[in-house]
């Protein structure tokens, strides 16, 4: 079918993963596309910038990439021949706990399944099989629901993982086995107790075991800077500095593509959408939101447990039950005591951050959907806690409140990083229950946002999916 004249062939509204994502693929397909970002710099969420002192390079939202490696579409790029350069510390995840010791992730299923002395052969028999069909299923569970092709593997990771992390971790008889499911599983940003939370534990700990958790060197930037450099080479165009508000402001194409969250998406083009799906954007829920801080420091994190310092990321949270009274209470609408903290060195493993024998830190906590209130003493002690005499070690810091990320990356609503909750309730139906979770009500409009599955982390998968259905819609263009 010939298609009539248009500007470009396709348009995307937001340069995240997930928009770059979108304008690769269909920029591979010898499309015209033009990719438009309302900042000066491109990224969404990877950015990296010297927020504390001059020479401290920090990331300004995401840090560490277990999902960017494992990416069924992102590893098929030749983002190496871009500049982009992944490290990999040699120990994932490390999670401290009060007596000093300290539970650990590494590339090894076995060493760390050692390592949970009695839960040895629990944690073997939990993730053996999740490792082993990771592999073939990554590409079903990073879609919208689908049959899978490999029904029994699937199965494998999908029993497990539907539950609730606090059911799961009843298989381990250890504290640090079940804090270390549990740091794991606090990613998803809801409380322990709800359904399908064991499936972010679960993949995450599939990527230590597979892939690692890279850090980029330079800045989680240079993702971004390796994606729109391949883009262009094949003959993309980028604007930024434009900031879209209405589809009157956009060139003509048959198909504009909005990596952005329901609320924007309302506010610009809401008046083409059908009444129902308007309704359905419009009780899209949005989950908690964090509470960020950069670091330059003098010297490293001086943890007790020594083999925090080899770890990329630390989840500090102490215990399972400390773990899951702090999610419920900010799932509440109450700033925990003692929050649990997701935190990372990445001046450890790249030099480039910091000037010579100084040192970069970045960590965040959650907090209520919205909250201004000033968490950084909070997240000082629990710092301090695991590593006495860390205040010491500060020169500067920079801090985000919820308000202020949303203000920074408007898809952060509230400061959920997340791009809306990923319960039950919206794991398969973001952003609206539909046939295709990308395909609006108006025609030739799209969304690839981590509002539509598989959801947040940099991954791609949500654009790569928005692609694939505007190529078959509007260009009859079939990507298997």
């Amino acid at each position: 079918m010939k298609l009539e004249k248009r500007d470009f062939d396709a348009i995307v509204v937001g340069s995240g993963p997930n928009g770059l994502a979108v304008a690769i693929l269909m920029q591979q397909n010898g499309l015209s596309v033009l990719l438009i970002e309302g900042k000066e710099t491109i990224g969404g969420g990877l950015r990296s910038a010297e927020l504390t002192l001059p020479g401290y390079v920090h990331d300004i939202c995401s840090a560490v990439h277990p999902l960017a490696v494992a990416s069924p579409f992102f590893e098929k790029l030749p983002l190496a021949e871009y500049g982009l350069e992944y490290i990999l510390p040699r120990i994932a995840v490390a999670h401290p706990f009060d007596n000093g010791t300290a539970g650990v992730v590494k590339a090894s299923l076995e060493e760390t399944a050692f390592l949970l002395g009695d839960d040895e052969e629990t944690y073997l028999q939990l993730m053996r099989p999740v490792v082993k069909a990771w592999p073939l299923i990554a590409s079903d569970v990073l879609a919208p629901l689908h049959y899978p092709k490999y029904p029994y593997e699937m199965a494998c990771f999908g029993l497990p993982a539907i539950t609730a992390a606090s059911f799961l971790a009843k298989r381990f008889d250890t504290p640090d086995a079940k804090g270390l499911l549990a740091g794991m599983a606090a990613h998803s940003m809801q409380p322990l107790t709800n359904l399908t939370t064991s499936a972010i534990a679960l993949v995450l700990m599939a990527s230590a075991h597979l892939k690692g958790w890279p850090i980029p060197k330079g800045g989680s930037n240079q993702i971004a800077n390796a994606l729109a450099a391949y883009f262009i080479s094949l003959g993309g165009k980028i604007e930024t500095g434009l900031c879209v508000n209405s589809l009157e402001q956009l060139p003509s194409a048959h198909a504009i593509l909005f990596d952005v969250t329901p609320k924007q998406l309302l506010k610009i083009a809401g008046h083409k959408f059908s009444s129902i799906y308007k309704w359905q954007l419009e009780r899209y829920r949005y989950g908690m939101g964090v509470f960020k801080i950069d670091w330059a420091l003098d010297a490293p994190i001086p943890f007790k447990a020594a083999v925090c310092h080899d770890a990329g990321t630390i989840h500090i949270g102490n215990t399972i039950e400390e773990i899951t009274l702090a999610e419920q209470q900010t799932w509440d609408g109450r700033e925990a005591e003692k929050p649990f903290v997701l935190l990372s060195q990445p001046s450890l493993f790249d030099t480039s951050r910091a000037p010579a024998g100084k040192h970069t830190a970045w960590a965040y906590c959650h907090v209520p959907h919205g909250s201004t209130k000033d968490m950084t003493v909070t997240i000082e002690t629990q710092v301090e806690r695991f590593a006495p005499g860390f205040k010491e070690t500060i020169l500067a810091k920079h801090t985000f409140n919820s308000v202020q990320m949303e203000e920074y990356n408007p898809n952060y609503i509230g400061g959920d990083i997340n791009g809306g909750v990923i319960d039950i309730g919206q794991l398969f139906t973001r952003p609206a229950l539909r046939w295709s979770p990308y395909k609006t009500s108006a025609k030739g409009i799209y969304i690839c946002s981590s509002s539509t599955p598989p959801g947040g982390g940099v991954h791609g998968m949500c654009g790569y999916h928005a692609a694939k259905r505007a190529l078959k819609d509007v260009f009859k263009i079939t990507i298997k």
